[in-house]
């Protein structure tokens, strides 16, 4: 099962890798850099949808049956995105997609939850953060290599093969693993703040997810326009309706950290955001403001991918030593060097004088703090979710990272077409991304100190 397990988020991870690496040059072929963002938004979005249905199907009937949708939809994108003759097509398989990759990583933090005790999950969250190890490795470097000898398309054409190979090994191994056949009862964390949410909490989980979606679709699509009134106005509507709905799927008191689960849920939000805000556009501004060829700027990729694992893999040996007591300090300070190396990436990617292969040790280090950050926070809010709403949990996680990633890049291409239309340079767009970047970090420190509860520090 964890041999499965892995191979399964080892291929999600590779299909990642290789698409960030080679994404400027399948928007330059397919007249698709005025809407860069949406290449990558499209599948967090999706994502969204994949992680919340599948999540709570995964409590209802197990992993099993979903865990086959999700690979056979991981599939099919992959296959409409190779032979797009369009961006909006290529957009549209990576839609797809993203149905699939919420789903796989939604289910692999319920797999967790289910079959493991606290004193392994810990080791479980370091080895699926491991399974990006080899497709940081060879990732980048695959994808633009095929770029460079064949076609970007070939990557995507080549996938379902080893998605097949996944559902042959891991699908056996998960029969009869969970499922209650009931939706989860009212747990004892949702009160005070869950009664005034609870208008929105009726709606199902499916229609939260799709307006969750909607309405960062319309945020982002918001910077389509070259005016900034309809930019600003559709931008806080399609925020305000997100929010809503992302207050609703996610564990009480996600919104302004409360103690405990929901800081840790918060925080997920936090750190994706921060990381993957500025790993999305490291390629972009490598090759477009620095002059790298597509393998070059992979570099960087791969680089902040194998110190994430070392980073996941000694946060889980502490927490080994010294238990679960240590997990918000973990946090913390790998919120800091996490922010570290996104402010080096930034100088090198921005600063003419600075030799851009800086930026490949900056996302090192920046990969590191990610690395026990990520570690420490997903291993408390395992430990702390109710028996019966570990699939929520695990979507709920997965919720925030995809939402985080579909906003934070909606942003951030936002500003390298605002920065188009009105005769800004791509350094001014990409120093406002890493900007932001870098300030999630920064507010993640205090939210990490919350995810300890009263009741930890007394027993602590």
């Amino acid at each position: 099962m964890s041999l499965g397990l892995l191979i399964s988020v080892g291929l999600v991870a590779f299909e990642a890798m290789g698409v960030v690496a080679i994404m400027p040059r399948v928007a330059r072929g397919l007249d698709g850099l005025g809407s860069y963002g949406w290449g990558l938004s499209a599948l967090m979005l999706a994502g969204v949808l994949g992680a919340v249905v599948a999540g709570g199907a995964g409590d209802r009937r197990g992993p099993r049956r979903p865990l086959a949708a999700a690979l056979a939809l991981l599939a099919a994108g992959c296959v409409l995105a190779g032979v797009a003759p369009t961006w909006w097509v290529f957009v549209a398989g990576r839609f797809v997609q993203g149905l699939g990759v919420g789903a796989v990583m939604g289910l692999a933090y319920l797999v967790i939850g289910l079959a493991y005790g606290d004193h392994l999950r810990a080791r479980m969250v370091s080895l699926i953060s491991s399974a990006w190890t080899l497709p940081a490795l060879v990732g980048p470097v695959v994808a633009g290599a095929l770029a460079d000898r064949l076609s970007w398309r070939a990557l995507f054409l080549l996938l379902p093969i080893p998605v097949v190979l996944a559902a042959l090994l891991t699908l056996p191994a998960l029969h009869g693993l969970g499922g209650s056949g009931d939706e989860p009862a009212t747990t004892a964390h949702e009160t005070g703040d869950a009664a005034r949410g609870r208008g929105l909490r009726r709606l199902p989980d499916l229609a939260l997810s799709l307006v969750l979606a909607t309405g960062t679709g319309v945020m982002i699509a918001a910077f389509e326009f070259a005016a900034l009134v309809p930019v600003i106005v559709l931008a806080a509507l399609g925020a305000v309706v997100a929010v809503l709905a992302y207050r609703a799927l996610t564990p009480p008191g996600t919104i302004r950290a409360g103690r405990g689960l929901p800081a840790g849920v918060a925080m997920r939000w936090l750190l994706a955001g921060a990381y993957f805000g500025a790993d999305t556009f490291l390629p972009l501004g490598l090759t477009e403001l620095r002059g790298l060829g597509t393998i070059e700027a992979g570099l960087g990729l791969s680089a902040g991918a194998l110190t994430w694992v070392v980073g996941s893999t000694l946060q889980a040996r502490w927490d080994d030593r010294h238990g679960a007591r240590l997990r918000p300090t973990h946090a913390v300070s790998g919120s800091i060097v996490l922010c570290a190396g996104i402010a080096l990436l930034a100088c090198a990617v921005l600063v003419d004088t600075i030799p851009p292969l800086v930026a490949v040790l900056g996302w090192a280090i920046g990969g590191f703090g990610m690395g026990v950050a990520y570690n420490a926070s997903s291993a408390a809010v395992l430990a702390q979710a109710p028996a019966d709403q570990q699939g929520r949990t695990g979507a709920a996680l997965q919720l925030s990272q995809t939402f985080a990633v579909a906003v934070l890049s909606g942003l951030g291409g936002g500003a390298v077409a605002l920065a188009h239309a009105h005769g800004a340079g791509l350094g001014t767009a990409l120093g406002v991304t890493f900007g932001l970047t870098a300030l999630l970090a920064l507010i993640a420190v205090p939210t990490a100190l919350r995810i300890r509860t009263k009741a930890d520090r007394a027993t602590g």
